[in-house]
């Protein structure tokens, strides 16, 4: 049974030189160096990572990657990609990385070659896609669609939503893509609001075909269709798309199994946009912007695999957020992205992040003694300014921050992108180096005014800088943050790819909800608050009396 994390020689070292680097600031770390910004950066596949602006010296990354040694990191790594099961409560492969693979590559789960399955899946996507593109798919009246709404929760939801949002300048602007994830009917009816049935493809992604709220919602759909068209079950086969493994549930339902694409136990949720479920993006962007995606995602899955530590993107990010959640205790990681097109991308770091990393026992089951996962939130530049950056720059918490941007713009307005530019540099300084009394006083402030304009600094940030926003560089994105988040489980011994805690609300759902619905009063023997709930929401609904 391997010795937990903390036990070993360089997080006790780490632990000490902690107490050292509290008492540094970025100020004098850039002064003593005037070649840090150059020296602590890195870059790769197109992807260029500023880490300059940390409270790190040679030595805490040096005490980093003793760490990432001493903890396996590169045999977990190889163990991933050599499809071993490294999901342990599972005993599933996590082989997120054969899903961009290049034709003709192999990666092995239990024996077998899933690159061949995994491109004949993408060959199967693609016709689809095509044939609602150049309109040859056409609906149960004969008429092509034009409508796609894409039905899921979790990873087959957030994972295409954020990045049709992400890539909608390439998307074609014949069709509109709508996201249905939540139970609440309003979701549903907003998503449909003003469409023609008779025009809409509905695209239902649930692997189990047991998860409840998208099959509440793909019901709905199904009624909400036949009641357009006027028409019976044999309307269905022709408006609906199913991704999923449960052949004989998606034939109950009514969609001809023609029209079902496979997913794998090797792949999470999260992990799964670029498989199947995201058909609704292929539809939007094409095949061949989805498979330069493919390659982004390729190149930094082996930049991931192959690079030293020292140099290695998805590795260093990890390294930092370990020392910060670990040893400077920090609580949370902001995400900026200076994009209009990122606005979904913080939320879906949060599910990458915290339903991977959220975890409280070890590999072996044992309750853990650190830290693990942060809290990840954010939204894009500049709008964030001018909301909650006041507690970046004056606040009490240490926030690390990631800072995401772009050089080149994909519209005609090259001003605006270089103001928006020219503020993620400004805060990443300002943050950095912030606003002393001295220099607010050699600026003319008001004497009385001085302590509350002061800025302390000190505040880390990364910039990830890219070209532009395309679809091959999403792809590098995500998968930097994918393998980031891999390193991070890695080090803190915990298995980043189950989601046990996810199954107990639902669970009670399923208890509480006939409770709701029944006609006579129900025998209740929840907790106090829970069983006053539910009667007062039986009251307020009419069906049960005070």
């Amino acid at each position: 049974m391997a010795e937990a994390p903390t036990a070993l020689p360089a997080w006790k070292e780490l632990e000490a030189h902690a107490g050292e680097m509290r008492r540094a600031h970025l100020r004098d770390l850039f002064a003593s160096d005037p070649e840090r910004g150059r020296r602590f950066a890195a870059e790769a596949c197109g992807v260029y990572l500023d880490y300059s602006k940390h409270l790190v010296t040679q030595r805490t990354l040096s005490l980093l990657v003793a760490l990432a040694e001493q903890t396996g990191l590169g045999s977990h790594v190889a163990d991933m990609f050599e499809g071993r099961p490294i999901n342990v409560s599972e005993h599933r492969s996590v082989l997120h990385v054969a899903l961009r693979a290049p034709r003709g590559t192999s990666i092995y789960a239990g024996g077998k070659d899933v690159v061949p399955e995994v491109h004949r899946t993408l060959d199967r996507m693609g016709s689809i896609a095509t044939q609602v593109r150049d309109q040859t798919w056409r609906g149960h009246t004969g008429r092509p669609i034009r409508n796609v709404i894409n039905i899921g929760i979790g990873g087959s939801d957030l994972g295409p939503a954020m990045a049709y949002e992400a890539l909608r300048h390439y998307a074609d602007p014949r069709l509109r893509l709508a996201f249905v994830s939540n139970v609440d009917g309003a979701d549903f009816v907003e998503a449909t609001r003003g469409l023609d049935p008779a025009e809409t493809l509905f695209i239902v992604c649930s692997k189990s075909w047991h998860t409840e709220e998208t099959l509440t919602n793909a019901q709905t759909a199904r009624g909400w269709l036949l009641a357009g068209l006027g028409a019976g079950e044999e309307a269905v086969a022709r408006h609906f798309v199913a991704v999923s493994t449960n052949a004989e549930g998606v034939s109950r339902f009514g969609i001809d199994t023609t029209n079902m694409l496979p997913l794998w136990d090797w792949v999470g949720g999260r992990y799964s946009y670029d498989s199947a479920i995201g058909l609704s993006l292929m539809i939007a962007i094409g095949p061949q912007a989805f498979g330069e995606m493919l390659d982004g995602f390729h190149q930094m899955d082996e930049h991931f695999r192959t690079a030293p530590f020292e140099a290695n993107l998805p590795v260093l990010m990890g390294l930092l957020a370990v020392w910060y959640n670990n040893f400077l205790g920090a609580q949370s990681l902001a995400v900026l992205p200076y994009s209009a097109y990122l606005a979904r991308f913080p939320a879906y770091l949060q599910q990458l992040e915290m339903e991977s990393n959220g975890k409280r026992v070890d590999l072996e089951g044992r309750p853990v003694d650190h830290q693990t996962g942060p809290v990840i939130w954010g939204q894009p530049g500049t709008n964030g300014q001018h909301a909650f950056y006041q507690l970046l720059h004056q606040g009490t918490k240490l926030i690390p921050a990631d800072l995401i941007g772009f050089a080149e713009p994909l519209n005609a307005l090259q001003h605006h992108h270089d103001l928006l530019m020219a503020n993620l540099f400004a805060q990443g300084q300002a943050l950095a180096f912030g606003r002393t009394e001295e220099e607010l006083a050699a600026a003319g402030s008001p004497p009385d005014q001085v302590p509350h304009r002061v800025c302390p600094g000190n505040r880390p940030t990364s910039t990830i800088l890219l070209p532009r926003l395309s679809p091959e560089n999403l792809g590098k994105l995500v998968a930097l943050y994918e393998h980031k988040v891999f390193t991070e489980g890695a080090l803190w011994r915990i298995d980043s790819f189950d989601q046990w805690g996810v199954e107990l609300g639902k669970i009670l759902a399923d208890a509480i909800l006939p409770e709701l619905e029944d006609a006579g009063p129900p025998d209740l023997h929840h907790d106090s608050s829970t069983d006053s709930l539910i009667r007062r929401y039986r009251r307020l609904r009419g069906r049960e009396s005070k």
